[in-house]
């Protein structure tokens, strides 16, 4: 079978902006699929059909072999459709009819070099997810769902010290509706905006964050129950997470090293933390959420090894407390040649245990003994914290 899918960038110049070859594509297809405003661009009359809510791409697909049209904003493989639909057809079934994408208009718009400015779908994310870009100094376009969530973008940018940052809004930009307002990012909430909006972002003040493992403990909420951060930063790079890996965190405890492995494995990273206390479980996901990271972090409330039964293959697997005979055992079964394994220990008989375990499979033992500076009388003097016996190895 040939093309019968043909999916196609549009933009609020609406038929005018389409290229010959676009313009061929639409005027074949028998029936025309998009939001209400692309098909009212597009002039698709009684061909239209206006996407499900909630959102599915099966009618599309079960029109297979007839001559169909997709609609789009802009690129529809850059934060579009495109990118969905290909997942379920065949490169032979479509063709694609890009466009100029919104965030190549508003670069243009403000002479902005887009290889310099950091293009986020904020549509379809959470606001918090910011915390992973943010920066004094930094440039960023945003796609936002519409003018009102432009009030909790402006609420998260003072809170976080960028209340001061240039902010300029896009509305219906690329068409003769086009409008451009420039603000404070503390001014956003008393604004009114329409429907289809893009924000560019010039950012000063605030702290952008920590890129390095090892953030403050008080970067979590926590009942104690956390991995400290020099020991964190030391897992972390033990760990070595890769962009798109995904983690099996086992007593999850805050969280801290789930959610550090995420910041570091990037958009396509995945975690699951496995945690018996509903109260540490639910502060796992409020943690997670404060990063915008509560997508791609799952929380199992239960025990391991069962609750490991029927979890996609890690690439990394993160004991942090209560290893036992049985746990290890059923991680080495279970997991595939090439994982990496580590484990911490503060007790003397999970050290015992974490030693046997090296002596039969190998790998590296690593004894962390740290101490800070507390008062000692009218001085200071060294408080030792207690051991940890690392051990890693590779499946």
């Amino acid at each position: 079978m040939g093309p019968w899918l043909s999916i196609i960038g549009i933009g609020e110049d609406g038929i005018e902006g389409l290229s010959p070859a676009s313009r061929g594509a639409l005027d074949e297809a028998d029936i025309v699929f998009g939001g209400p405003r692309h098909l009212e661009l597009a002039e698709a009359g009684a061909r239209g059909r206006a996407w499900p809510l909630p959102f599915s791409v099966e009618p599309v697909l079960a029109c297979r072999g007839k001559r169909v049209a997709v609609l789009a904003s802009g690129d529809p493989f850059w934060f579009g459709v495109g990118g969905t639909l290909a997942i379920y057809i065949d490169p032979g079934e479509w063709r694609a009819y890009p466009a100029v994408s919104t965030f190549s208009l508003v670069a243009a718009r403000l002479g902005w070099r887009i290889e310099e400015t950091q293009c986020l779908g904020l549509h379809a994310v959470p606001v918090e997810r910011l915390a992973t870009h943010a920066g004094d100094g930094l440039k960023l376009i945003c796609l936002m769902r519409d003018g009102d969530a432009l009030c909790g973008l402006g609420g998260w940018l003072s809170r976080n010290g960028f209340g001061e940052s240039r902010v300029f809004v896009f509305e219906s930009v690329g068409g003769p509706r086009e409008r451009i307002r420039e603000l404070r990012a503390s001014e956003l909430a008393q604004g009114e905006f329409g429907p289809l909006v893009a924000l560019a972002l010039h950012m000063c003040g605030g702290k952008g964050r920590i890129c390095s493992s090892g953030l403050p403990d008080d970067a979590f909420q926590s009942d104690g129950q956390i991995t400290k951060r020099p020991v964190r930063a030391i897992t972390l790079s033990t760990l070595a997470p890769r962009a798109g890996e995904r983690l099996w965190d086992i007593g999850g405890g805050s969280g801290s090293i789930s959610i550090e492995w995420l910041l570091a494995a990037g958009e396509r990273g995945a975690a699951v933390t496995i945690e018996p206390r509903a109260d540490r479980a639910a502060a796992i996901r409020a943690n997670a959420a404060a990063y915008g990271l509560a997508q791609a972090l799952t929380v199992i409330e239960g025990v391991a090894p069962a609750a490991l039964q029927g979890l996609a293959s890690p690439h990394a697997v993160f004991v942090g407390g209560g290893a036992s005979q049985g746990l290890l055992e059923a991680i080495w079964s279970i997991v595939p040649a090439g994982t990496r394994i580590v484990a911490n220990a503060v007790t003397i008989e999970t050290e015992a245990l974490l030693t046997s375990w090296s002596g039969k499979c190998g790998g590296e033992l690593l004894r962390i003994e740290l101490a800070h500076a507390m008062p000692l009388g009218n001085k200071r003097g060294w408080s030792p914290a207690r051991p940890v016996v690392q051990w890693s190895v590779t499946r």
